[in-house]
């Protein structure tokens, strides 16, 4: 009998709490925001994150392609291995790179990072600031 009356006694408190939060709530809340005004701000920062990440890679990826596709004989590229060569042989959809003297291997065009310089030393120049200089010839490996 002592567990129901203290059981009786939590259950009426609580819904006492029940009720006092309810009618807290009920007065004091403010009127719920204009759901438009939230569908507004969504629609802002997509169009954000287009202009700011998605139009810029997509400028530079139709550039690589087109570097890619405007590849000749003599241009020297960097692979996306990090191999430097010499464009010997352009094909559909691969090329012949000389790596070193007598050296050469075959590529996939898109394995292709980026293009240093084009035909006779003109340049199609697409390294980015960080990388070396193509003017400071790597040394002898042999010493």
């Amino acid at each position: 009998m002592k567990f129901f009356t203290v059981f009786s006694l939590f259950t009426l408190g609580l819904s006492g709490l029940f009720t006092q939060v309810s009618w807290a709530q009920a007065s004091g809340q403010p009127a719920p925001a204009d759901p438009t005004s939230f569908i507004f701000l969504m629609i802002a920062m997509v169009a954000i994150m287009y202009f700011i990440v998605i139009r810029p890679q997509q400028k530079e990826q139709k550039e690589h392609q087109k570097r890619i596709n405007a590849l000749k004989k003599g241009d020297k590229v960097v692979t996306a291995g990090g191999m430097h060569g010499v464009v010997r042989t352009v094909k559909e959809k691969t090329l012949v790179v000389e790596i070193a003297p007598n050296i050469k291997i075959t590529l996939n065009r898109q394995s292709v990072s980026s293009v240093l310089e084009g035909e006779n030393g003109k340049g199609k120049k697409s390294q980015s600031k960080d990388e070396p200089d193509e003017s400071d010839e790597d040394e002898d490996l042999d010493e």
